[in-house]
């Protein structure tokens, strides 16, 4: 906890430098190594306070190029929260499931027929396709639920899912190998819809949600699985050659 607090510290101290006009839009930022002795911290928190002021629109990270600060700004108060991908998804899965149970009373014809043409497109689409569409499938029930609060934290609950490093990076892993799984849900979130169901509405977000945390929960446990066996096998390598040695 502490070091997410000290990266979060440091993107304040930088973004009040950079209003201070210490680093004006458009200008690019010292490099890290000279960041990271100006503010006292290691190069890993300067480079984590960049990431943070790069999703909340301060900075612009260029590969190759270096930090540039935006020409546009937000407020910091516009942060995202460091949570992780389990975290976002409960709360889209509490969420989400009302909106949907919402929209079922409200949709009109014409969100019906978006849906279903965003369900094609997830279907056959590229993945980049079936990504956007995923997106705009659970935003248009969300505008549907004609509730603003709910479409605001639906929107804001997405941004973590895709400007969170780790959040998106999670459910890249997942939703790659879970295409038809993820359309078929969608198709009974949708079926429920049209069916002017509120409580089948509800389900199916909620079945749809469940998948997919335990998809996520598998996909850890692979990847702490392969992590161990590397491991493994860096130590015999290790002892094989210093036996070699001796």
């Amino acid at each position: 906890m502490a070091s997410k607090r000290l990266f979060q510290s440091v993107a304040a101290q930088i973004a009040e430098l950079i209003d201070e006009g210490a680093y004006p839009p458009g200008t690019r930022l010292p490099g890290e190594r000279e960041l990271a002795e100006k503010l006292g911290v290691s190069r890993v928190t300067i480079r984590e306070a960049e990431i943070a002021l790069q999703a909340i629109g301060r900075l612009e990270i260029k590969t190759g190029s270096g930090v540039y600060v935006s020409e546009s700004r937000r407020a910091l108060g516009d942060a995202l929260p460091e949570a992780s991908a389990f975290e976002v998804t409960e709360a889209r899965l509490l969420v989400e499931s009302e909106s949907a149970a919402l929209a079922a009373h409200n949709i009109s014809e014409e969100g019906i027929a978006k849906l279903e043409v965003l369900i094609e497109q997830m279907r056959s689409g590229t993945e980049e396709e079936a990504n956007e569409a995923d997106e705009q499938f659970h935003l248009t029930i969300a505008e549907a639920s004609n509730n603003a609060a709910m479409v605001h934290t639906i929107r804001s609950l997405w941004r973590m899912r895709e400007e969170l490093p780790q959040v998106k990076a999670t459910y890249a892993s997942v939703c790659v190998h879970d295409a038809d799984s993820r359309t078929e849900e969608h198709r009974a979130v949708f079926d429920a819809l049209k069916a002017r169901d509120p409580a089948g509405a509800r389900a199916a977000m909620r079945e749809h949600f469940h998948r997919l945390l335990e998809s996520m929960l598998e996909a850890t446990e692979r990847k702490a699985l392969e992590e161990v066996q590397q491991q493994a096998t860096q130590s015999r390598e290790r002892f094989l050659a210093s036996a070699k040695i001796g």
